[in-house]
């Protein structure tokens, strides 16, 4: 009994002696472990702060652009907005200038209809007034055709008193008028074109006609005088002329020949006529082509 007792103590010690190598593997196994956690760990917390790094980085740029992005829109919105209000502004003067474009046109149009109105009521009363007259022109025609046949006589009488004569040039002259009734015969005639003046003793020519003409001095007890005729640039001056005697000169592109006539002599001055060819340029045709 004592022996199988050893034997069997025996076996137990045998069995100890592992126990304490099993618990310091089991140790070691465990600080391994332990190690690699921590290391894990560590790996992971600074795998996942350079994330969270890098997330704030992200955030802070975003956040960046956001704000620039924000501030350049208010930037635009205030510019767009100062563009709006010059636009509105300068639309409401438009606008305005319009409306008071349009009321002075309204204005002168109810002007010019009024004019209008009272245009033609006038001409409605001047119609009837030549209406009413017309019968009194009809009943005066009998009387003026007699009146007319007597001018006619008159004027065949006097045409006996008109000549003609040479001119200072030696041309032979048309009618010669010596009193402004003459003239006017010659002016009904419409031979030439007849122009009639009146000139004092001046330093400066007078326009008559086309030509110009100047009194240099004048004797009325011997009827002669001495004028100054300015044609083309040219002063041609007619000395010591007597009245009724033509002064003739040629002027104009065509070089027509041009007649005055004194038939009156005072002390300071002359009365007479300038005769032109009748198809001679006018005094308004020079003008005009004169840019007068």
């Amino acid at each position: 009994m004592n022996y199988q007792t050893g034997a069997d103590s025996s076996d137990n010690e045998f069995k100890a002696v592992p126990t304490p190598i099993r618990e310091l593997n089991l140790k070691l196994i465990a600080a391994i472990l332990a190690v690699v956690y921590v290391m894990g760990s560590g790996y992971f917390a600074y795998h996942l702060s350079e994330r969270v790094v890098r997330a704030e980085d992200s955030q802070k740029t975003l956040t960046d652009s956001m704000e620039a992005r924000d501030k350049a829109l208010i930037d635009q919105m205030g510019t767009t907005e100062a563009n709006l209000k010059q636009s509105t502004d300068a639309l409401r003067s438009s606008l305005g200038k319009t409306q008071r474009q349009v009321a002075a046109r309204s204005a002168a149009l109810r002007k010019q209809v009024s004019e209008t109105e009272k245009q033609l009521r006038q001409s409605q009363q001047l119609l009837a007034s030549v209406s009413n007259d017309l019968g009194g022109v009809k009943t005066d025609l009998s009387g003026a055709r007699g009146d007319i046949s007597a001018t006619r006589t008159d004027l065949e009488a006097t045409k006996k008193r008109l000549d003609s004569t040479i001119g200072d040039l030696g041309m032979q002259s048309g009618l010669i008028a010596h009193t402004r009734d003459d003239l006017e015969i010659l002016k009904h005639r419409g031979d030439r074109n007849y122009y009639e003046f009146t000139l004092a003793k001046s330093k400066r020519p007078t326009p008559v006609g086309t030509v110009s003409l100047q009194l240099k001095k004048v004797n009325a007890k011997k009827g002669n005088f001495t004028m100054n005729v300015i044609a083309d640039d040219h002063v041609i001056e007619k000395k010591d002329r007597n009245v009724a005697e033509p002064l003739q000169f040629y002027t104009g592109r065509d070089r027509m020949l041009y007649e005055v006539v004194v038939f009156t002599a005072n002390k300071k001055s002359v009365s007479g006529y300038l005769s032109a060819p009748k198809n001679a340029p006018q005094p308004g045709v020079i003008r005009e082509q004169a840019g007068l």
